[in-house]
């Protein structure tokens, strides 16, 4: 019981850190002004990551795809590893860690978002596709552990979570994908 409540009360402390950054703060809405002028002018939004990071990709894309909280019109947001055909071809064929970068390269456009997830901030294929984006005038966003790794650079905006523990970085991930989905959805779908 004792583990179980020290977890717990590790978890709560990040989002504490969080929360009491203004700076972090501030920049969740920035982000949410960012992709909800991006889906203002038809344009889409990417996730990228590996792993666990992969799975929050693709949740959170489907936030946007399919709904939150209101019925409304789907939103055009997919996570790029979701294609094992593309993905395991571009593996074999070139290297795995060129799987985003091609994909970011072939269905990318000036003013999409991209917003890749990695909590070492250092994961090769989402620092590639980073790198892509930033030369197409694709808005990205980083969301990473606390040392933003080599996408602090390559981030409009980077979400440094303050933790070097795996799950408690990705479990604020999602708090910070959550959020922007359901803010971005109530600014571009008012009752």
């Amino acid at each position: 019981m004792e583990k179980i409540s020290s977890l717990v009360a590790e978890s709560i402390d990040v989002k504490t850190k969080i929360l009491k950054d203004e700076a972090f703060l501030l920049n969740i809405e920035r982000a949410v002004a960012l992709v909800v002028d991006a889906f203002s002018k038809d344009k889409k939004v990417m996730f990228c990551g590996n792993g666990g990071s992969a799975a929050d990709a693709q949740h959170l894309a489907a936030e946007f795809s399919g709904r939150f909280y209101k019925n409304r019109k789907a939103l055009p947001a997919e996570a790029l590893h979701c294609n094992t055909s593309y993905l395991t071809a571009v593996a074999n064929d070139y290297s795995y860690d060129d799987i985003y970068a091609r994909l970011v390269d072939g269905i990318g456009f000036e003013g999409d978002v991209l917003i890749g997830l990695s909590t070492s901030g250092n994961s090769k294929n989402v620092v590639k596709a980073m790198e892509v984006a930033k030369n197409k005038g694709i808005i990205t966003l980083g969301l990473t552990g606390i040392n933003g790794g080599q996408m602090e650079d390559l981030s409009d905006i980077l979400f440094a979570v303050p933790s070097k523990v795996t799950p408690r970085v990705q479990e604020s991930h999602i708090l910070i994908g959550h959020i922007i989905c359901e803010l971005v959805e109530a600014s571009l779908f008012e009752d």
